[in-house]
């Protein structure tokens, strides 16, 4: 059976590709402007092709391969929400959903991903946004429809919710139907940190997952103009600190056996996550590793696309496109 072929393009760590990749798709190239993301990209498959180069300066024509593909998905930067919309049409985030366009016009891949905030599938101040979009997909021959999909779903241990657009050919569109949930009971941190936890002898480590039963909140990669690495916003934080989890930081190892956990004493007494952790809660393997240094680690991390939600994108995506789904593979979630 031969693998349907697929460009990503601001590929980041490689959550969607890796993801696709599960789903029995074939990367004939990926792109992305951030060297560190694309160290990562070539480190973990040193066969793909990854091209370091800004999706506004890509130049198709250049790379004839990408004209004979399947599938183009977009893991895009976060549109910024309500206030932020009526900017001009020059805002960056908005220039790369044309960019993304203008790709599918030039390549004419059977199906097409795109990936963002959830605000961006029904908030009214997007919906100039989103007519745009359908109208300059039509156009090209291409039906579209706009969905969320929450990574808990599908075994992802954090409340994740994304906002998809999905479109393909005329032709293929009515055999499409957004991937089902995965999973019967939602993965909770606990279950998925405990054993990574204990690596070191951390004493407390059974009695701190048992505790910690609900998924993770949104994991947040912030900005590369801000400090260092931390879990999110304020809210995030304290969401954190009900399972006795520092949220003000990344730790560099895991708690060894000399560490008391006491959360009742304030930030100092709390458990601190890695960012091979924060991996695990963004659904990737334990052994896909990150180039960088924490918090560029960090930051690729919390702006990937979750690879369980985008293996059953894909799935979805090779259904409707009348593919046989490949032989089982992949991992599983669950520690």
């Amino acid at each position: 059976m031969s693998e349907l072929r697929f460009v990503d393009v601001c590929a980041g760590a490689g959550g969607m590709a890796l993801g696709l990749e599960q789903a029995g798709f074939d990367p004939v190239l990926l792109l992305d402007r951030n060297p560190v993301a694309c160290d990562t990209l070539r480190r973990n498959r040193p066969t793909w092709q990854v091209l370091e180069t800004d999706l506004l300066d890509f130049s198709p024509s250049r790379h004839q391969e990408v004209y004979d593909i399947d599938l183009l998905s977009a893991g895009l930067p976060r549109v910024r929400s309500s206030a932020t919309v009526a900017r001009t049409e020059t805002e960056a985030e908005l220039r790369l959903l044309e960019a993304t366009t203008y790709l599918v016009h030039a390549v004419q891949p059977r199906a097409l991903v795109i990936e963002n905030v959830p605000e961006l599938v029904s908030a009214p101040d997007f919906e100039p946004i989103r007519e745009l979009m359908r109208k300059e997909l039509v156009h090209l021959g291409y039906r579209s429809r706009w969905f969320l999909l929450n990574a808990a779903d599908f075994g992802v241990p954090q409340n994740r919710k994304q906002g998809l657009l999905v479109a393909l050919k005329e032709q293929h569109f009515d055999a499409f139907l957004p991937p089902e949930p995965t999973v019967l009971e939602h993965l909770s941190v606990g279950r998925a940190l405990r054993r990574s936890m204990a690596m070191s002898g951390w004493q407390d480590a059974d009695r701190w997952a048992a505790q910690a039963l609900g998924v993770a909140p949104t994991l947040v990669g912030g900005s590369d103009k801000r400090g260092g690495a931390d879990l999110g916003p304020t809210g995030t934080k304290r969401a954190w600190a009900r399972m006795g989890v520092d949220g003000g930081t990344v730790a560099d190892d895991v708690p060894g056996p000399d560490f008391t956990w006491a959360p009742q004493a304030g930030r100092h007494g709390m458990v601190k996550i890695t960012t091979d952790q924060a991996a695990l809660l963004q659904g990737f393997p334990s052994d896909w590793g990150f180039a960088g240094k924490k918090t560029a680690r960090y930051r690729q991390i919390g702006h990937a696309s979750p690879p369980p939600v985008a293996k059953a994108l894909g799935l979805a995506i090779r259904t409707a496109l009348g593919s046989p789904t490949p032989p089982a593979a992949g991992y599983t979630s669950t520690p």
